[in-house]
């Protein structure tokens, strides 16, 4: 192990290398990494035409995070699973200025494992009927890389489709830690997650690359080693942050213990949220919810499910996680998502995926772009731009019941909420329902063969995926089943002969008492 500045440790990254990179959305990001990276490059042209291998999305809007390398020429491919938060990025694969295999979260978390052990593949079924699917596009997500090598292939093993994502070895590896000791044992006393640090470092020394790992401090002697996270035989090079500020634990969190894990702080007082859209839906779903459930919320419009437990005090009822490892207390969102205070358990993400592609997670609340008559919901593909899958296939195909939140209509949406009724003031004027979605993130088909339970809740209407289809099981209150509803979407979904009204409940303005039965 060698420490060194930022400028000498990516000096070494060679024009064609594979570099994979660690961080969660604004979180453990090596931000000192990636700003030598950048401005080698502006100065000098090189590195270029780097693969970069992302196991999760590692930016928090335009410059942020990972995006401070979207420049056309420093990258040449990326495989990767999130890229809505990173419009830089974003922009060069939907202009076809990088080819872009789009894979799941857990999948390319996992991978690492597999590289570090040198298997041609990881082989599961995470990602079966989806846009990831060989038979629908392979995870490639623009043009140019359509004419590229296929990457996962479909194969049947004891009569069940699996899909295979091949490996590759790994050049470099930008990651980061809080110490390091003189030996390059590294330590994260400070970080939030753990994530897949200590796979990517296993993958790339195995692959004869180099691991350079940012830390805030180099301590004499030697840490404690239960304390060790990446060891020092797996690091190359130590560089110390240059600013305070690259070792936040999010672009907007300088340091909190709580989120660390080294203190719990008492719960806070709930500000009751006003009553509108959003919180109709968070209080539909949030009766979907029984005692011990295992749930896992995404970002967006299913995080108002956390909103509702907690103003309705039945948040010590179920067990709430989140990919990144976080296991219990009260996830994060936005800029911090992926963290989480009074958290009982921290693991690394690839074993979280584990438990998740593996039917731990009873329920799952997911948010939707878009959402067919066959089922189908797009969150990655949409409206001219490409996010990507993030952890949403993982987990939308592997929960035992998963529920998709979203309003029925987007784009100039006004609702009215109250005396237990919805009033439609200003309609979306874009539909979410959909003929067929733009892009296949969750598959009906595949739900339907394993028998997954699947609601779909709106703010005006509630869904279920049936044997022949989408059907409409409930209406809120005064609104107007053809002219609302029916005639808001661009299919005619099966109407229950048992069409019930929402609760009543859910739109007043006081607590609605749930019970989790």
């Amino acid at each position: 192990m060698k420490v060194v500045a930022s400028e000498e440790a990516v000096g070494r990254i060679k024009n064609g290398d594979t570099v994979a990179t660690g961080g969660f959305t604004t979180t453990n990001l090596p931000w000192e990494l990636f700003h030598a990276l950048r401005n080698r490059f502006l100065k000098t042209g090189k590195p270029r035409d780097l693969t970069i291998i992302q196991p999760a999305g590692q930016s928090g809007g335009k410059g942020v995070g990972f995006d401070l390398l979207g420049i056309e020429g420093l990258i040449k491919k990326m495989i990767f699973t999130h890229s809505g938060k990173a419009p830089m990025t974003s922009d060069l694969i939907m202009n076809n200025k990088i080819i872009a295999y789009c894979l799941p979260q857990g999948v390319i978390s996992q991978m690492f494992r597999d590289i570090a052990a040198k298997k041609p593949y990881l082989i599961t079924h995470t990602g079966l009927y989806t846009f990831v699917d060989p038979r629908v596009d392979g995870g490639k997500v623009n043009d140019i890389t359509k004419k590229e090598e296929d990457i996962v292939k479909l194969v049947e093993v004891d009569g069940r489709e699996y899909l295979l994502y091949k490996t590759f070895p790994v050049d470099f590896a930008l990651i980061r830690g809080t110490t390091s000791d003189e030996k390059g044992n590294i330590s994260m006393e400070k970080e939030g997650v753990t994530l897949e640090n200590l796979s990517i470092a296993q993958a790339t020394k195995n692959s004869g690359g180099t691991v350079a790992v940012q830390v805030e401090k180099v301590i004499e002697g030697l840490l404690p080693g239960r304390t060790v996270k990446v060891p020092g035989i797996l690091v190359d090079y130590v560089v110390i942050a240059s600013k305070p500020e690259y070792g936040w634990q999010t672009v907007r969190i300088s340091h909190d213990p709580a989120i660390s894990g080294e203190t719990r702080i008492p719960p806070s007082a709930v500000e009751p949220r006003p009553l509108d859209e959003r919180k109709v839906i968070g209080r539909r779903a949030a009766m979907e919810i029984r005692p011990g459930d295992v749930i896992n919320l995404g970002i967006g419009m299913a995080t108002e499910v956390a909103n509702v437990a907690m103003e309705e005090n039945v948040y010590e009822e179920f067990t709430l996680t989140v990919e990144s490892g976080v296991t219990g207390g009260v996830p994060l969102s936005a800029l911090d998502f992926g963290l989480g205070v009074n958290y009982e358990a921290l693991i690394d993400q690839p074993y979280q995926f584990d438990f998740y592609q593996g039917g731990g997670l009873d329920l799952g609340f997911l948010g939707m772009a878009q959402a067919d008559e066959k089922g189908n919901t797009n969150v990655s593909k949409f409206g001219g731009r490409f996010a990507g899958c993030g952890g949403f296939i993982d987990i939308a195909q592997n929960a035992k019941k998963v529920v998709f939140c979203g309003t029925l209509t987007t784009k100039g949406l006004q609702v009215e909420v109250g005396d237990g009724r919805l009033k439609i003031l200003q309609e979306g004027s874009v539909k979410k329902f959909v003929k067929n979605v733009e892009h296949i993130t969750f598959s009906g088909e595949y739900a339907r063969k394993l028998g997954q339970e699947v609601l779909y809740v709106t703010e005006r209407a509630v869904f279920r995926l049936g044997r022949d289809g989408m059907m409409l099981e409930e209406i809120a209150p005064g609104v107007d089943l053809k002219k609302d509803v029916l005639d808001k979407m661009e299919f005619s979904p099966i109407v229950s002969d048992e069409l019930r009204t929402m609760d009543e409940k859910i739109f007043k303005k006081e607590k609605i008492g749930i019970l989790l039965t």
